[in-house]
């Protein structure tokens, strides 16, 4: 697929000279640094040096003060409270956050995963029902709940109390609970709205260690969940995300957690733990408990204390992530032969394929592989307790939440972010579904935007890539949305003759540059090995790439890992 190359708009030259003096660095890292809202050495001190000091006062949430009283009169009242959550990776590692914390004040206190084929997403009434029964009084809701008013009323009417901890967007209402933590509730002032679900439970152990004197160096331990909720659910990590998940990793890489270390010895990591590795080695594990069986699996691994446990509980899983991979490859074959023949498909701006009989479990998983086959926003639905249940996936700079919204009239139920939603509707409104939302699609979405986009942040020379230059672009990290691995492009590289085809269709590459040492710098581009016939030929081209650490043998070097090519007579740039 053809990609887009988009150079970021460059930092001032004055900004960017004058902060060059004062940080004495590389004016293309500082260039990296404006192009992040870093303008002044003060700013780029915090941003370079991550500090838990620099965390906002948990207060400043609405309704943290109620939250925090409901808590300690619950405790002091020896009330049985159910710490509540959503079954994926956010919900499950908020859960076990906020459980093991409580657990410590308490013995008072359970744990609750809804299960995902029986009751669905979110608050449920089974869940309340059977909290009822237990004599659980207050029900603490993570990563769910912002939308769940009809339930919260169903709760009041049991005399159980709510505490939702959300980081959804809010409906029009806000659900009638005891108290309500999301940041973006409109009524809201905290400063940083886009903390994870895992991140608002751990703003409230935050709290609730404030307003009882307990010493932060005391939660602390807590920061490796909120690292893994960060990376799992795409959250932006910038502000107060980047501090969490900084210190967060620093812990999964100094002293994993008995369950964590058992998911990263059945993947055979031993790598560095970078966000990245957070993405495609632990959250697919911890998802599968709630994809192919029961979230509450994955708290149980996340909090058990003793390795035989935590080994016994991560062989569970990974056999069900074995599964689940099987599932989804299935899945998706099943709905690539749905779209190839239809023959409307071509003329669309949307995706959306429907199979009653397709896992609940993996239609999120298959709407982001059709996004890489075709590029558009994508829905995957299918049937699940006599509803049919869909999962949404977009492109950059579209709100597929928005799109689904405009389509409430057909839905039974809906929730999510920009790039990411569910949904729930009756069969027969599947197809009057499915046109309005390509009409919705259509009508909004911009052409650009169905053409997947490489964004370049500088251009660098291979003179310029040294160690001392990755030193300091590695403390750039940690890297994710909102501050992603800087892309750079080189312009007039050859290959020196050693370029070849490995593995399933990479093209391994030894680049040189006029003007460059004589040496040859390494580099990989995966999938793109059909290149290979013109590089042989010694044909002038510009890559774009990341800069990362080889470790090969022991053996530790700097590479290029190309996301694209060009010949040079076929560059085109767009300047955004």
């Amino acid at each position: 697929m053809e990609k887009r190359w988009v150079i970021k708009p460059q930092g001032d030259p004055e900004t960017v000279g004058s902060l060059a003096g004062e940080l004495r660095i590389n004016r293309i890292l500082v260039n990296l640094l404006v192009q992040r809202g870093i303008t002044n050495y003060e700013e780029a001190r915090q941003f370079f040096r991550p500090s838990l000091d620099h965390l906002h006062d948990p207060f400043l949430m609405k309704d943290m003060d109620k939250a925090i009283d409901r808590i300690n009169t619950a405790i002091a009242n020896k009330e049985h409270i159910l710490i509540y959550g959503d079954y994926d990776v956010d919900g499950t590692t908020a859960v076990s956050l906020v459980y093991t914390f409580l657990k410590t004040f308490s013995k008072d206190i359970g744990h609750y995963i809804p299960d995902r084929y029986k009751e669905g997403y979110g608050i449920s009434t089974q869940g309340i029902e059977w909290a009822k029964e237990n004599e659980y009084t207050l029900i603490i809701a993570l990563d769910c709940g912002i939308k769940s008013n009809e339930k919260i009323d169903f709760a009041n009417s049991l005399n159980v109390d709510f505490i939702i901890c959300d980081h959804h967007r809010p409906g029009r209402e806000i659900p009638a609970a005891y108290a309500v933590l999301d940041p973006k509730r409109n009524d809201c002032d905290y400063p940083y709205k886009e903390l994870s679900g895992c991140g608002i439970g751990f703003k409230l152990v935050q709290a609730f260690a404030q307003k009882n004197e307990i010493p932060f160096s005391q939660i602390e331990q807590y920061l490796d969940l909120v690292a893994i909720s960060i990376a799992a659910d795409i959250v932006p990590i910038t502000g107060e995300n980047r501090i969490l998940a900084f210190f967060g990793l620093q812990l999964l890489n100094r002293e994993p957690r008995p369950g964590i270390k058992a998911i990263l010895e059945l993947g055979g990591n031993k790598r560095e733990l970078t966000i990245n590795e957070i993405v495609f080695s632990i959250a697919p594990r911890i998802n599968a408990a709630g994809r192919m069986d029961s979230g509450t699996k994955a708290v149980e691994l996340l909090i058990s204390r003793t390795e035989d446990l935590a080994n016994i509980l991560g062989d569970d899983i990974n056999e069900q992530n074995t599964t689940r991979k099987t599932l989804d490859q299935s899945t998706t074959e099943q709905a690539l032969q749905q779209i190839e023949v239809d023959t409307n498909f071509k003329n669309r701006k949307s995706t959306v394929v429907y199979n009653a009989e397709w896992h609940k479990g993996v239609i999120g998983i298959v709407a982001s592989r059709l996004i890489d086959k075709y590029y558009r926003p994508t829905i995957v639905l299918t049937k699940s307790n006599g509803m049919v249940s869909g999962s949404a996936r977009s492109v950059k700079d579209f709100d597929v939440y928005n799109a689904i919204e405009s389509c409430s009239d057909l839905l039974e139920q809906f929730g999510g972010h920009m790039y990411a939603a569910g949904l729930t509707m009756k069969e027969e409104n599947v197809p009057a579904f499915i046109e309005k939302f390509e009409s919705i699609v259509s009508n909004s979405i911009q052409d650009r935007m169905l053409v997947r986009e490489i964004e370049i942040d500088a251009e660098l020379n291979l003179k310029e890539i040294t160690p001392a230059f990755f030193r300091i672009l590695k403390q750039i990290a940690p890297f994710g949305p909102g501050n992603l691995s800087p892309i750079f492009i080189t312009n007039a590289v050859r290959d020196n003759g050693r370029g070849r085809v490995v593995g399933n269709n990479h093209l391994k590459l030894a680049l040189t540059q006029e003007g460059a040492s004589p040496g040859a710098f390494d580099g990989i581009a995966f999938q793109l090995g059909h290149h290979h016939p013109m590089v042989e030929q010694q044909e002038s081209f510009d890559v774009v790439y990341h800069i990362e650490e080889n470790n090969f043998n022991n053996r530790v070097s700097l590479q290029l890992n190309i996301k694209d090519l060009k010949f040079s007579n076929a560059s085109v740039f767009a300047v955004s």
